[in-house]
């Protein structure tokens, strides 16, 4: 029986290769609802609770492909410092908010500041890594 369609209640854990967590709703108390199939989640974890039942538990490996994709480093873009407002404000790792096509938002990271460029990363920060799911079907809401 597909769930695709239906509002799902998930709690999840995930980590990377090597062990590290980087998202837990059981870390939050609080469980994780979207609508299978809709395009709310990444391929992978949609795909991953298409069948599952209520109660049911699995964990899964999602190679980028199914997550947030390879990175690019065309997404890799060096401003003129003299272009960046606040320049001298900004530091490496600052998140920061580039303007899309239509205006759309775009998050990125700085990763480098030199006397006449600022570096700014739009790859997601998960982009080109594996990534494993706990995951925990709680509830069905057709």
């Amino acid at each position: 029986m597909s769930n695709t369609g239906k509002k799902l209640s998930v709690h999840y854990r995930g980590t990377l290769e090597d062990g590290t967590q980087f998202d837990s709703s059981y870390d939050r108390g609080q469980t994780l609802q979207f609508t299978c199939g809709a395009g709310q989640m990444i391929a992978g974890f949609d795909r991953a609770v298409e069948d599952m039942q209520v109660g049911e538990k699995k964990k899964v490996l999602l190679q980028p492909s199914e997550a947030y994709g390879e990175r690019n480093e065309d997404l890799v873009i060096a401003f003129p410092k003299s272009s960046v407002p606040q320049a001298e404000q900004l530091h490496e790792h600052d998140q920061v908010s580039l303007a899309g096509p239509g205006g759309m938002p775009i998050p990125a990271t700085i990763t480098q500041i030199t006397d006449d460029e600022v570096y700014v990363d739009a790859n997601h920060e998960l982009a080109g890594k594996a990534l494993i799911f706990e995951i925990e079907l709680v509830s069905i809401d057709d």
